[in-house]
């Protein structure tokens, strides 16, 4: 495969272009007539010195490369794939047909003016070290206002920031061994925070542009992954503050099989990045499966970086898959066997959360970056439920890499039988099953419909199944084969064929048990540190007694706010992490503004435990956000009310006057026939007839109606509300608030659901690696007796 490769600014220089005006005179005269002056003359003769002005720098060389590619185009075929770097992006895109020259001259003319109107910036090449290592560099040095802006090779890396922390920054490079610095002739901290308000108005810019789906991949800058087909204006407008990744780029050509890239530029500039990054030792050309996730990626990988030995726990003879490369130290936690079989690139899930709290825009993102996240089918009727999925299933770019939640309801048996009917007709591959305390023939329906036995025996199924659970008992069940009985009621009845059951007897329920550390679900107030190690003991056990090809694989949920605590789910002997409360203080969370404010500035304690709406009468709880509203002291009030009443009546006038103005505003009588018509409307008349025979069930039903308007008021940002607002959340969430004060994830609006992943998952490489190194150092420690 083919690869063409454009300079972006920088590789200007007098004279440029002069052997190609003549040959293309109307991509000249269209120049002209947008720049409003002769194009050939800025370009061989340099007026003013204008040349090295990013106002002209910019559509200057952006026309010298469209007609070098046209050009190659009219002597040979069109590459394979296409990428630039910075502004050579835009003739990436032009080549890809995503617009016309003369559209795409405009384009740059105004990101050209607006980045040259930044000003008190600066930009320093620094060669030698990793990312990594300059990340350490700045922390050290207080440099807090730099960023990383472009990431060129594993040791190549341009920062940029303010002037005078640039110029501080200088000093500590030149001091340390193996380093060494370049100034860049800019006036702006581009590719960095500094260049948002310029993003802003360029993303308002794109907005009036149309572009179209590119015919040839593009590998953007921003991902380091395929521009998706409807993606383009919002990448583009990202590129000017986001980092440059050029390394992750060049990486991704080579793993797609790219074997010659050809570049385009006055000068020769990203040649010999290419073949520094085609000698990488663990650079080698993957095959391909399907068209690549696209997605912001925000935290590059640094390059191959040791990870310990104690937690690395794949199997080596497992491949573990084409997009390992984006973060060689990240991508070595957990199972190998697991991100093969899940299809992602980091033994990471990102959790469902209650009634599309995990949207279809938050898994859609997470699968488009290689990653998965769970739908939020739970609380939501089947329509609801039916539209999420055909808008997942349209959606560009997932490649299957999503999955819906099933969340189990006492009160509605039949519930997850229609549910499960709806995700086998979308064919839906990846379920995640919460608040289950046994194994439902539901459950069994769907994770072994398709399941088959290869030709030498071996039982394999089609669908994954991760289970939630808090209790080893309830993991115990997961991790077995289903009951027999229940698989010839199943195969009796037509829910799975002869074939289907047969290769079920030699699978677990579930291959991957979740254990529920201390977190939003229903957790029971579990603690990681004990959970962990011992469910993983427990599917060592299983795994021997029932014979089974691949071992059964453990996660952790709860509490994971940070590098740390994810570092130390691998140490405790986590496959893979799954997280949660983060994600739902991000843009793609479908909750209210008014929610991720309130979770924006929650600390590690501002959370409590309040009961379930689902499972009320049980007693089991939540953990829901303390801070700003009432809704844990007032659920746990109704709670103690229902265990010590037998029924409304029982209410002094006292209680029933705060009922009715504090938690359900409205009279009882209003509130019963609201709650009436509720269970009606969803088929469940039932429980309102026992209800009408047993009042303490009747005072639940309508206790229960304040957890359902709560939530809603949540979602939904009803200020009138505020002080009911029911938040899930654990103290995770406060955890990450300190974890990203001061950074450029501060702001709940850039917490993309990607970079939180990408946060974590990289730190906790790097805790890990820095951790054992620190040990290894200080080598064994001293007696303290004599």
């Amino acid at each position: 495969m083919r690869a063409w490769l454009f300079a972006g600014q920088g590789a200007q220089r007098v004279g440029m272009g002069q052997e190609l005006f003549d040959r293309f005179p109307e991509y000249v005269a269209a120049a002209d007539r947008v720049l409003g002056e002769s194009v050939r003359a800025l370009c061989l003769d340099d007026p003013d010195g204008r040349l090295n002005r990013t106002r002209w720098t910019q559509p200057a060389l952006y026309v010298v490369n469209a007609l070098a590619c046209a050009r190659a185009l009219a002597e040979g075929p069109a590459p394979d794939v296409l990428a630039g770097h910075s502004l050579g992006e835009y003739n990436a895109l032009l080549a890809a047909d995503c617009f016309d020259f003369e559209t795409g001259l405009r384009i740059v003319c105004r990101r050209g003016e607006l980045m040259g109107e930044a000003d008190g910036g600066a930009m320093l090449a620094v060669v030698g070290l990793s990312p990594d290592a300059v990340r350490a560099l700045l922390d050290r040095s207080g440099a807090t206002d730099v960023d990383l802006a472009n990431l060129n090779t594993a040791t190549q890396v341009v920062v940029s920031g303010p002037a005078e922390s640039v110029k501080a920054l200088r000093a500590a490079v030149r001091a340390t061994p193996g380093a060494r610095c370049v100034p860049l002739a800019t006036s702006g901290a581009f590719h960095s925070r500094h260049m948002r308000p310029a993003q802003e108005r360029f993303a308002a810019f794109l907005d009036t542009v149309d572009f179209r789906p590119p015919r040839i991949p593009v590998i953007a800058n921003v991902t380091g992954r395929a521009y998706p087909a409807d993606g383009v204006a919002d990448l583009l407008a990202r590129q000017i503050a986001a980092p440059v990744r050029w390394h992750e780029t060049l990486r991704e050509l080579i793993r797609r099989g790219v074997t010659e890239a050809d570049e385009f530029g006055p000068r020769p500039m990203l040649r010999q990045m290419w073949e520094s990054v085609r000698a990488e030792p663990d650079t080698v050309p993957q095959p391909q499966h399907g068209e690549p996730q696209q997605g912001e990626q925000p935290v590059p990988g640094p390059g191959p970086v040791p990870v310990p030995v104690a937690v690395r726990r794949e199997d080596p003879a497992v491949d573990p898959g084409p997009d390992s490369v984006r973060d060689p130290a990240a991508a070595r936690l957990g199972s190998a066997e697991f991100r093969q079989d899940h299809g992602v690139r980091y033994a990471y899930l990102a959790g469902s959360m209650f009634r599309g709290v995990s949207s279809v825009e938050l898994v859609a993102r997470l699968g488009r970056a290689g990653l998965r996240g769970y739908f939020g089918a739970g609380g939501l009727d089947l329509d609801t439920v039916d539209k999420a999925l055909a808008e997942l299933a349209r959606t560009p770019g997932l490649d299957g890499r999503y999955g819906v939640n099933v969340l189990h309801d006492l009160t509605r048996p039949g519930a997850e039988d229609a549910l499960t009917d709806l995700l086998l007709r979308h064919d839906v591959r990846h379920v995640e099953a919460a608040a289950f305390t046994a194994v439902t023939p539901a459950l069994v329906r769907f994770r072994f419909t398709g399941a088959h036995r290869t030709p030498d025996g071996t039982p394999v199924a089609v669908r994954t199944l991760v289970a939630k659970c808090s209790r080893p008992e309830v993991a115990a069940h997961f991790m077995a084969p289903p009951a027999e009985e229940l698989l010839r009621r199943l195969v009796a009845r037509g829910a799975l064929t002869a074939a289907e059951a047969d290769a079920a007897r030699g699978l677990p329920v579930a291959q991957d048990i979740c254990v529920e550390g201390d977190s939003a679900g229903h957790t029971d107030g579990g603690v990681s540190l004990a959970l962990v190690p011992t469910t993983a003991a427990l599917a060592a056990r299983v795994t021997a007694q029932h014979r089974y090809v691949r071992r059964l694989r453990v996660g952790a949920c709860g509490g994971l706010g940070t590098p740390e605590a994810v570092a130390a789910a691998f140490v405790l002997g986590a496959d893979f992490v799954v997280t949660g409360s983060v994600n739902q203080c991000s843009p793609q969370a479908g909750t209210s503004d008014a929610v991720k404010d309130l979770l924006a500035a929650l600390d590690v304690q501002d959370t409590a435990y309040a009961p379930a709406g689902d499972l009320f009468e049980l007693g089991s709880r939540v953990q829901v956000v303390r801070k700003g509203t009432l809704f844990a002291a007032r659920a746990n009030k109704l709670y103690q009310l229902y265990r010590g009443h037998s029924g409304l009546d029982d209410l002094d006038e006292a209680t029933r006057t705060w009922l009715e103005r504090d938690c359900l505003r409205a009279p009882l009588d209003q509130v019963w026939k609201q709650t009436c018509a509720h269970y009606r409307d969803t088929g469940r008349d039932r429980e309102i007839e026992r209800a009408e025979r047993d009042p303490r069930h009747r005072m639940a039903l309508l206790f229960k109606s304040y957890f359902a308007r709560t939530n809603r008021a949540a979602q939904d940002g009803d200020p009138a509300e505020r002080a009911n607002y029911q938040v899930h959340c654990g103290p995770a969430a406060g955890a990450f608030n300190r974890c990203v004060a001061g950074t450029a994830l501060e702001p709940w609006r850039e917490r993309h659901v990607e970079r939180i992943a990408e946060l974590l998952m990289t730190g906790a490489a790097r805790v890990l690696d820095e951790r054992l190194a620190a040990y290894t150092q200080a080598g064994p420690h001293p007696p303290t007796h004599p």
